[in-house]
C-alpha cells in the first residue's frame, strides 16, 4: 500500500505476490479485502476465481471467473481500506479524514499522536501521510481493539509506520517519553477536554491539535479548556453530497398552447418541448420534435451521508 522498504508492503510498481492483501472490486459499493494464497479460491455471484491466476499480475488487473465475468484487483489504499475494514467502532470516512490530514498539516516525516485507535480508519491515512520517515503513535484503552488494529496494520503493510499501545489517555494522559516530540495530535474521545492538557505537553511549538466529537456539547467543553494554551480555535462540520450522472430515455410533451399556435398559423411549427423521465425526478427543456430522446441527467444521490461529527482545530500558543 505504501512505498516503504518492508517486504510486506504493497507497492504499485510490482506484481501481486502470495500473501498480499488486495481489494476485489466489483463496483463502487461492492468490494472486499482478500489475502492472496497459492491454493485460494474466491467465489461470488459471478463464479469462482483462482488466486494462482492473480499471482504475478500488476495491481489494477481485470481478472475473469470460470463464467467469463470479471472483477478488478486493487491495492488496499487508505481510501479503499476505509470502505472495507471491520468496524470495531464507528469510523471516520473520507470527507472527514481528508480534512483532518490537511488541517493537521501532516507531511512526510511528521510525528502524529492519535487517541483512540478504534478501527484504524484514520490511522491508515495518517501513516501514508507521514511515510517514509515519520511515525504515528496510536493509543486505545481497549486491549482487544488495539490487538486487532496491529493485525490490520501488519496486513496492510504499515506496521513499521504505526505503533499501537494500550493506554487510557483520558485518565493517564500521553506517555511522558513523547513530550515535545509531536507535530500533531488527534483526539477521538468521549471526554476530549480531559486529554487537552497532556496533548499540549506533547506538541512541539506551533503544533496543531484536532478533536473529533459527535455532539456540540463536547465541542463547547473542549474549547473552554483549549483557550488556556491554544490559539486559532476553529470548529467545522463536513457534509458531503454526491451526485448521480447518467444517460436516460425521456419522453417529450408538447408545451400547453402549442395546438392553438398551429391553428393560428395554418399548420405545425417547431416548438420547445419539455422532456420528462419515467420516474418524474428529472425534467429538462430541449428543442426536439421526436417523442423520445437520450439525455444526460444529474441529481443528488437519494442516500446522502448526514452529520458525522464536529472537527475542532487549535494551534499551540508559543510562549516565546
Amino acid at each position: 500500500m505504501l512505498p516503504t522498504d518492508s517486504n510486506k508492503a504493497l507497492s504499485f510498481k510490482r506484481g501481486i505476490q502470495d500473501g498480499d492483501l488486495v481489494i476485489v472490486y466489483e463496483r463502487h459499493d461492492v468490494m472486499k479485502p482478500v489475502k492472496v494464497t497459492k491454493d485460494g479460491v474466491l467465489q461470488n455471484r459471478f463464479g469462482f476465481y483462482k488466486h494462482s491466476d492473480w499471482i504475478g499480475k500488476p495491481l489494477g488487473t481485470k481478472v475473469f471467473s470460470n463464467k467469463g465475468k470479471f472483477v478488478y484487483l486493487l491495492a488496499p489504499t487508505p481510501e479503499l481500506w476505509t470502505l472495507v475494514l471491520s468496524h470495531r467502532t464507528q469510523i471516520l470516512y473520507i470527507a472527514d479524514i481528508s480534512f483532518v490530514v490537511m488541517y493537521l498539516e501532516v507531511v512526510p516525516g511528521c510525528v502524529v499522536l492519535e487517541s483512540g485507535t478504534g478501527s484504524g480508519s484514520l490511522s491508515t491515512s495518517l501513516a501514508r501521510a507521514v511515510a517514509p520517515t515519520g511515525h504515528v503513535y496510536s493509543f486505545d484503552y481497549h486491549e482487544q481493539r488495539a490487538a486487532c488494529a496491529r493485525e490490520d496494520f501488519e496486513m496492510t503493510g504499515i506496521s513499521s509506520l504505526v505503533t499501537v499501545e494500550v493506554r487510557d489517555i483520558q485518565g493517564q494522559g500521553f506517555p511522558e517519553k513523547l513530550s515535545g516530540l509531536a507535530d500533531s495530535v488527534f483526539l477521538d474521545l468521549p471526554q476530549p477536554w480531559l486529554a487537552v492538557p497532556s496533548a499540549a505537553k506533547m506538541l512541539k511549538e506551533d503544533g496543531v491539535l484536532c478533536s473529533f466529537s459527535p455532539c456540540i456539547e463536547q465541542v463547547q467543553r473542549t474549547c473552554e479548556v483549549l483557550r488556556s494554551d491554544f490559539i486559532e480555535i476553529r470548529t467545522f462540520e463536513v457534509l458531503l453530497r454526491t451526485y448521480e450522472v447518467k444517460e436516460m430515455k425521456v419522453e417529450t410533451v408538447a408545451v400547453i398552447g402549442e395546438s392553438q399556435d398551429e391553428e393560428d398559423n395554418g399548420g405545425p411549427r417547431p416548438s420547445k418541448r419539455k422532456h420528462l423521465s419515467n420516474n418524474g425526478d428529472y425534467a429538462v427543456s430541449h428543442d426536439n420534435s421526436s417523442n423520445a430522446t437520450s439525455v444526460v441527467m444529474a441529481r443528488p444521490c437519494s442516500e446522502a451521508r448526514g452529520h458525522t461529527g464536529y472537527l475542532t482545530f487549535a494551534r499551540l500558543q508559543c510562549l516565546s
